[in-house]
This record gives C-alpha cells, sequence and structure tokens, in this order.
C-alpha cells in the first residue's frame, strides 16, 4: 500500500475546518493529525510519510470537527497548566485564556507554605487539579452544583492522583449557599472562580451552544449572578492578604471590577485581559 504526505492531509483538513468556520483551522487539523498518530503536535513534521488508514482516520475526525463537535470532545482530553484533563459531552470544557488566571494565582501562592485554595464552580476540576500538580503542598478544595461535572472532576481527580498529585477535596454544592465552607472562614489563601458568566440571549460558537451545557456558560442578570456569589463568598473566606482571581464575560470589563470594589474587606482590585486582548478576568486581595 502506497504511503502518503502527512503534510497534504494537514493543507485538506486545513481548508474543511477553515470552510466549516471553525476559529483555528491549521492548529486544529494538525492537533487531530497527532491525536490520530499518537504524537505531540511538533513532533508530526518527523513523520512525512504515512499510511492511507492513518490519512482516512484524520478525515472522520476533521469531518467530525467541520460539523463543530468540539476539537477536545474528539481528542478526549483538554489541557490546563501542567496537566491535561478528560473532558467529554456533560461537561464545559477549560479554555486557554483561564490559563492566566491560573498563573496569577500560582504566582500569589509563591513562598506561602500549605496554603489553602478554594476552586469555585469547578467544573472538570481543572483549575483545582491544575494547583495541586503545581503546588503539591497546597490544601485545594473544589465545589460544583452540577453532578455530571462533579463526575468528570472526580474522574480526572482520580487520575491526578494514580499520577502521584496531591488529593484535592471535592465538594457538591451550590456557592449561593450562605454556610458553605463556614470551617473555612477567614482561613484561604487563594479563590479562583471560573463561573457561568455569559449574559443569556448572547451568540456563541455552535461549539459551546451546541456542546457545553447551558448552565455552565449562562448567567442570569446579565451574566453577573454567579460572580455576585463567588465575590460575597470569596470575601468571607480569605485570610487577610488571600487572593481572589474571577473570570468573567468581555462585556464585564467594568462591572466585575465595580463588584469586587464595593467589598469593603477586598482591595488591589485589578482588571485582566486575556490573549485577546478583551477584559476577561479580575483579581483582588483581601485586606489585611
Amino acid at each position: 500500500m502506497k504511503r502518503q504526505p502527512l503534510r497534504l492531509a494537514i493543507m485538506e483538513a486545513t481548508r474543511i475546518l477553515d470552510e466549516a468556520g471553525v476559529s483555528s483551522p491549521r492548529t486544529d487539523a494538525e492537533l487531530i493529525a497527532a491525536h490520530v498518530l499518537g504524537v505531540e503536535r511538533g513532533r508530526l513534521p518527523l513523520l512525512p510519510l504515512v499510511d492511507a488508514p492513518v490519512v482516512d482516520a484524520i478525515g472522520q475526525l476533521v469531518a467530525q470537527r467541520a460539523k463543530r463537535v468540539p476539537l477536545q470532545h474528539l481528542t478526549g482530553w483538554a489541557a490546563m497548566g501542567g496537566i491535561t484533563l478528560d473532558v467529554g459531552p456533560g461537561v464545559f470544557v477549560p479554555r486557554p485564556e483561564t490559563e492566566l488566571l491560573l498563573e496569577w494565582g500560582l504566582k500569589l501562592l509563591r513562598g506561602r507554605e500549605y496554603p489553602v485554595v478554594v476552586d469555585l464552580c469547578t467544573g472538570s476540576g481543572a483549575l483545582a487539579l491544575a494547583v495541586a500538580h503545581a503546588k503539591p503542598d497546597a490544601v485545594v478544595y473544589a465545589v460544583d452544583i452540577d453532578s455530571q461535572a462533579l463526575a468528570w472532576a472526580r474522574h480526572n481527580a482520580d487520575a491526578r492522583v494514580a499520577a502521584g498529585d496531591t488529593p484535592i477535596r471535592l465538594y457538591s454544592g451550590d456557592i449561593g449557599d450562605p454556610t458553605i465552607f463556614a470551617e473555612l472562614d477567614g482561613l484561604v489563601d487563594l479563590v479562583l472562580c471560573n463561573p457561568p458568566y455569559v449574559p443569556p440571549g448572547t451568540a456563541v460558537p455552535p461549539e459551546v451552544s451546541q456542546h457545553d451545557p447551558a448552565h455552565a456558560v449562562f448567567a442570569q442578570e446579565g451574566g453577573l449572578a454567579v460572580i455576585r456569589h463567588a465575590i460575597a463568598l470569596s470575601a468571607r473566606l480569605l485570610r487577610p492578604g488571600g487572593g481572589l482571581a474571577i473570570e468573567h464575560d468581555d462585556t464585564h470589563g467594568t462591572a466585575v471590577p465595580t463588584l469586587l470594589s464595593a467589598r469593603r474587606v477586598l482591595s488591589s482590585v485589578e482588571a485582566h485581559q486575556d490573549l485577546a486582548g478583551c477584559p476577561r478576568f479580575v483579581t483582588a486581595r483581601r485586606r489585611g
């Protein structure tokens, strides 16, 4: 059987994905090829020729991606920090822009021994597990209200323990409950939160509208309902000098900093942009 140039298969995949409106057609084509071949994307140039069944397998996944099935559902994983997590139907797919929020949190933890960290609206467990991997002495709590998300988070947490990471403490709960994590009041070094925040009625890509759980994407009160709960809870949990980082919609560049600034116990409110230059998350510190 004649072998075929991988480069041509990737070019054809890129063309198909571009015509389908996929935002990063070349990247997705290469990641699909790497997934089929079982190699890292950077090693693709080392495999100039591939067998016909490989080209067929790439084509089948590209056809699914062209229907706007999320790339992460096709490969089965998403990255966060130094780890990968299993994802699929029923759980929100972590996005690259959330890496910046994670970086801010890990920087805050530098030099702190045995810090207490809380991940609100944990979803797949991405932020909590990335912190536990990067900061093995951290005591990490994570909470979500959705049973399907928690099943994914438990699966990922078990996998990270098997890989040698420190176990996290995973809870089912509503962050709007005024008693949640009452035992941690004033003891937490870092709160991270990537909540549902898209205003209802906002047009979103098919990957989001057809595949991400709506309750993990949209929030009432113009997208601010869950964020309000996260701020109130954080103000109670944080110890003096502790920090908070909350991701938000790009239309919330003024609203969320204003909500944080209204809390007397919080200071050093700072807005941050994502890689595209859009307002994406806000940080604050608990006053001393």
